[in-house]
């Protein structure tokens, strides 16, 4: 009698929802500790723009029941769980440059962006 045995699976690990560049981190720092105290940022999707969707970032008192909370570099983010599939892996930036600054993401789920920069899809 032969008997065969299957190895269990291994499961992937996800790679995390958003992490924050150390520039990032820095801004947003500021931002909490000045005329944002008390409050969180909260980062979403929203369809908008010529690819149909864009990032939409508003401030908040307080975690809704459907918001995923992402801590890095001892900072608190919170990411609306509808966004959360477009967002997984994202990496949150802060750029400086002459005529404007800002946050950037690099999501590795992004299979284009429009040429404005202002809208993507997935």
């Amino acid at each position: 009698m032969s008997t065969t045995t299957t190895a269990p699976r291994k499961i992937r690990e996800l790679p995390p929802l958003m992490t924050l560049t150390d520039a990032a981190a820095t801004r947003l720092r500021q931002l909490y500790e000045s005329g944002e105290q008390g409050k969180l940022l909260r980062i979403g999707v929203s369809t908008k723009g010529c690819s149909g969707l864009s990032y939409d970032m508003s401030w908040t008192d307080a975690p809704a029941p459907t918001d995923e909370v992402v801590r890095d570099k001892d900072l608190t983010v919170l990411v609306d769980r509808k966004a959360s599939l477009f967002l997984i892996g994202t990496v949150m930036d802060y750029e400086t440059k002459a005529l404007a600054s800002g946050f950037t993401f690099v999501n590795p789920n992004e299979k284009g962006r429009c040429g404005c920069g202002e809208s993507f899809h997935v």
